[in-house]
C-alpha cells in the first residue's frame, strides 16, 4: 500500500485539472452514502466533529475487467485548532481496490481535501459565475483561501482579490502569499463594501452566524458558501438566499445537513423546490446554470463524498505515472 504525503498531493494536481475531474465524475456518477456525521463533545472549548464519507465506483457503469474504487475518508473538525496553530480539519483518506478491497493508498487527507473543496467551488463558478467576473472576496483565511483564488483564477479571469478575516493579521498572511504568486492581492476592512464591490464572494470559515448579508449583494455577483456543514452553522442571511438562484453539490446532504439551506428552509426564506439544481443536473446539462449577466447566484457546498473519490484517484493514478 501507497501512503502518498501532502507535498505528493500537491505535485499529482493542478486546479484547472481537477475541475475537470470533478465535472467528469458528477457526469458519470458513483454510489455515495449520505456521510456519517458525529460530534464528539468536549468538556471544555468547542465540539469537534467526526466525519466519515465513503464512496465508490457505480459498476454498473464500469466496462467488463475493469476493478473501479472504493474509497472513504475520515475527517475530524476541531474549530479551537486555531488557538493553538494546528488546521481545524484534519483527514486521511484510503482508496482500496473496488472489486477485491485491497487497500492501495493512505493519501493525506487535510492536503486532498483543500483541494477538492476549492475545486468543486471552482466547478460551480465555471456554471454560475459571469464569463467576465474579475473581482473575487475570499472571506477566511484559513488553509482554503489561497486554493480558492488559484481556483476561480483558472476558470475565471480574476484580476484582483481581496481577503476578509476577522484577523486581519491573517488576512494580509494570505494576502501576501497570493502577491508573491503574481496576483493583486489586498486585505479587504469593511465586509459589507468588499461584498458590494466583488463579482465573486467565496466565503470559507466555520462561522454559526450570517457574515454574506443579502442586502449588500449587487446584481450578476456569484456567493460562494462552503463553510456551515452543520445545521447550527451559517454564513449568509435569509435575504442573501432569497435574492439568489440557489444551486447546491447534493441535494440530499444540503437540505439536511447545510445551515445556510436548512435554516432559510426552515424560516421559509427558501423552499427546497427552489433549489435550481444540483452537480449531477448541471454537469449533465439536465438543469442550466446562470441564465443572465443580472442573475445573483448562489452556491452551497456542502462537500460530497464523490470529490473525494475522484480526487483520490487522481493522486494515486498520477502518483503512479510518476
Amino acid at each position: 500500500m501507497l501512503t502518498i504525503s501532502a507535498a505528493q498531493v500537491d505535485a499529482c494536481l493542478d486546479h484547472a485539472g481537477l475541475v475537470e475531474t470533478l465535472r467528469e465524475a458528477f457526469r458519470k456518477g458513483a454510489v455515495q452514502p449520505v456521510r456519517h456525521h458525529h460530534t464528539v463533545e468536549r468538556p471544555e472549548g468547542s465540539d469537534s466533529t467526526l466525519l466519515l464519507m465513503p464512496a465508490w465506483s457505480d459498476f454498473a457503469t464500469l466496462s467488463t475487467g475493469e476493478n473501479g474504487y472504493v474509497g472513504v475518508k475520515i475527517a475530524t473538525v476541531s474549530p479551537d485548532n486555531n488557538a493553538i496553530g494546528k488546521p481545524a480539519v484534519m483527514a486521511v483518506y484510503l482508496l482500496m481496490n473496488g472489486r477485491t478491497g485491497e487497500p492501495l493508498a493512505l493519501i493525506d487527507g487535510q492536503s486532498l481535501t483543500v483541494w477538492r473543496t476549492a475545486c468543486a467551488s471552482g466547478l460551480a463558478a465555471s456554471y454560475l459565475a459571469r464569463q467576465d467576473a474579475s473581482r473575487l472576496l475570499i472571506v477566511g483565511a484559513g488553509a482554503l483561501a489561497p486554493l480558492l483564488a488559484r481556483t476561480h483564477a483558472a476558470v475565471r479571469p480574476i484580476r484582483t482579490a481581496r481577503i476578509w478575516n476577522r484577523s486581519p493579521e491573517n488576512a494580509e498572511k494570505v494576502a501576501a502569499l497570493l502577491r508573491a504568486e503574481g496576483m493583486d492581492a489586498a486585505v479587504a476592512d469593511d465586509l459589507d463594501q468588499a461584498v458590494g464591490d466583488a463579482d465573486i464572494v467565496s466565503c470559507a470559515t466555520l462561522s454559526t452566524v450570517p457574515l454574506v448579508r443579502g442586502a449588500a449583494l449587487k446584481p450578476g455577483v456569484h456567493v460562494d458558501l462552503i463553510g456551515a456543514f452543520t445545521p447550527s452553522m451559517r454564513e449568509s442571511d435569509d435575504a442573501a438566499v432569497s435574492r439568489a438562484s440557489v444551486f447546491v453539490d447534493t441535494r440530499a446532504a444540503a437540505v439536511k445537513e447545510a445551515g445556510d439551506i436548512v435554516q432559510a428552509l426552515q424560516s421559509g426564506a427558501l423552499k427546497e423546490e427552489d433549489i435550481k439544481a444540483d452537480f449531477y443536473e448541471l454537469t449533465r446539462g439536465e438543469k442550466p446554470g446562470r441564465t443572465s449577466d443580472d442573475e445573483i447566484t448562489l452556491f452551497k457546498s456542502v462537500g460530497a463524498a464523490i470529490e473525494d473519490l475522484a480526487a483520490g484517484i487522481a493522486v494515486y493514478e498520477r502518483h503512479g505515472r510518476n
